[in-house]
């Protein structure tokens, strides 16, 4: 075996990964409970990621589960990279090339997670959507920036609908020791992993939309992050009900994540 290899396979960073995943489940678990608020009346802090950071800060020993979510994540970004670098050697190139870009995107997210986490603990962390606008308007003023935002958004946009795909397809099972799935077991793992992938796809392809729209109305404060595309969806027709559904599947994410870290696959 090779000394990457070795690496990759380590025990520290397979359980450093578990524990990040857990974490990814917790960050979810808080979401969704904050977008239930956001349905039903309004909460203090922004339904996104950098939001459930700010909640977990705020309770008791907050900080240093904080710290704990960092090292997770960190954990599961060094193996989702690693992943990409040397993983599914048993595939064609086709399928490789794209489980590893797959594996790289995950990597990437987590390291965003990371960062953001880790500011939070430190008390340095700023307002998600409005510092998304900020940048958002920065590149807009840039050369071809209205055309930079769209690519954004059509980035974010594809995104999401990758994972209503690889929900409805339950791709997702490719991360799974579906042979250590018995019995009752298996079929509420996959139940949550399908509508946890739908719901989340469903949210970041509204985030595209957002930057979409911003790119057309040449205007950067129609761009923001999850926060927004909730609030936009808690707007139309029906929308607390509609928020309501995409609460749920946050939370069958999250439960899902925590299936996820106990039956994870390495490739």
């Amino acid at each position: 075996m090779s000394a990457t290899q070795d690496v990759r396979d380590h025990d520290a960073l397979e359980h450093g990964a578990r524990v990040g995943l857990i974490a990814y489940g917790v960050v979810h678990v808080i979401v969704a409970w904050i977008t239930l608020q956001l349905a039903w009346g309004g909460s203090g802090e922004e339904a996104s990621e950098s939001g459930a950071m700010q909640e977990l800060a705020e309770k008791p020993l907050g900080t240093a589960l904080l710290w704990i979510v960092v090292v997770g994540l960190v954990a599961l970004t060094l193996w989702q990279l690693a992943t990409a670098i040397w993983g599914f050697r048993s595939e064609d190139g086709t399928e490789r090339l794209r489980h590893r870009l797959a594996a790289l995107g995950r990597g990437v997210v987590y390291a965003v997670l990371a960062f953001t986490a880790g500011r939070t603990a430190t008390g340095s962390s700023g307002g998600g959507d409005s510092s998304q606008e900020g940048m958002t308007a920065k590149l807009m003023g840039a050369p071809a920036g209205q055309w930079l935002v769209g690519a954004v958004g059509l980035g974010i946009a594809v995104v999401g609908v990758y994972l209503i795909w690889r929900g409805v397809t339950q791709g997702f099972t490719v991360d799974l020791r579906t042979d250590a799935l018995a019995g009752s077991t298996e079929k509420p793992v996959i139940v949550t992993g399908t509508v946890g992938h739908v719901a989340k796809g469903a949210a970041i392809t509204v985030v595209g939309g957002l930057f979409l729209w911003a790119a057309a109305t040449y205007d950067p404060e129609k761009a923001g992050g999850l926060d927004d595309a909730l609030t936009t969806l808690r707007e139309q027709p029906f929308g607390p009900y509609l928020l309501t559904a995409i609460a749920l599947g946050l939370l069958a994410y999250g439960v899902y994540c925590f299936a996820w870290a106990r039956y994870v696959r390495q490739r």
